[in-house]
């Protein structure tokens, strides 16, 4: 049976270092479960693991990917279990580490095809309005509707597709995902959810987009060229490019990104606390050393359970 150790919870509360603490404790590899790290050449915009921190342990699906390729929660389910199965055959134990819900879910529960992109129906739905698709999708779908970014074009047309294709509604559809099992085994939901008090984590964020700012973010942003539309959603990226257009100053900018990442924030929190049955640890109330010990003996008592 593939095995992994989850540790998940909402950006900026410290898990990548914990967690690279953790498996150097305890001699384990790290899968990232993040859907904007594993890309590479916006290492400050994603906010990876510094050289320090990927030093302590190997770690796996982070800077793999072209800015250019497009990334799903299928692509990565079966990337992290190549890898997760891998680290298994060495006699090691998968750490799992990352806030990104649905690419957790794809481990956890496993993915149910979603009906292919039809060229005939998706050249129809470009051609529509977003008012005209929001319409449709509310007719067809009002749950989903709700729920969509109805900022995200590509997303809206994506849910109205799998409507129509499947004579069902997406939210229902999306919904059932990993009921059956998918393709491939699902991974035991072992795990870890850490997270801060709220005012704590804001302050985080706030600092960390500050950090960015002055280790030279914006030259990155520069220099990325051409990204795909799943690359182009990494939080800050739009709010960057417009302060390069000039259509920006840079006080909004950091204020924008500051506030873009606190409500992601939040809504992965409301993810995590719903979606999952992981042990919740307040970080707020432990040292990171603290943090790791308490980790680390808890992968060691799954290791012997799962052993016995």
């Amino acid at each position: 049976m593939t095995r992994a150790f989850f540790i998940v919870g909402p950006t900026a509360t410290g898990k990548s270092e914990i967690a690279a603490d953790v498996a150097c404790e305890v001699g384990a590899e790290i899968v990232n479960a993040d859907a904007f790290q594993i890309y590479r050449g916006l290492d400050l915009l994603a906010a990876k693991p510094d050289g320090s921190t990927l030093e302590k342990a190997p770690h796996h699906l982070i800077g793999t990917l072209s800015l250019t390729k497009e990334m799903n929660a299928e692509k990565f389910r079966r990337a992290a279990t190549c890898a997760i199965e891998g680290i298994n055959s060495r006699g090691k134990v998968a750490i799992v580490v990352g806030g990104s819900g649905l690419y957790v879910k794809a481990l956890t529960h496993g993915l149910d095809p979603l009906p292919k992109a039809d060229p005939n129906l998706r050249e129809k739905l470009n051609a529509m309005s977003l008012d005209e698709l929001l319409s449709q999708l509310g007719k067809l779908d009002p749950r989903m509707a709700r729920k969509v970014d109805l900022k995200n074009r590509r997303r809206v047309v994506r849910a109205l597709e799998i409507c129509l294709l499947t004579g069902k509604r997406a939210s229902d559809v999306i919904a059932g995902v990993g009921d059956a099992g998918g393709p491939g085994s699902p991974i035991p939901a072992k795990g870890i959810f850490v997270f801060r008090d709220r005012e704590e984590l804001y302050e985080r964020i706030n600092q960390r987009v500050e950090m960015m700012f002055e280790r030279g973010v914006v030259e990155e942003v520069r220099a990325a060229g051409t990204t795909s539309a799943t690359a182009s959603q990494m939080i800050g990226l739009r709010e960057i490019r417009d302060l390069l257009a000039g259509k920006k100053l840079l006080p909004q900018c950091i204020a924008e990104i500051q506030q873009s990442t606190r409500r992601y924030a939040k809504r992965q929190l409301t993810w995590f606390r719903r979606q999952t049955n992981f042990l919740p640890l307040n970080l707020s109330f432990l040292t990171h050393n603290e943090a790791v010990k308490w980790i680390s003996l808890r992968i060691l008592s799954e290791v012997e359970t799962s052993d016995d």
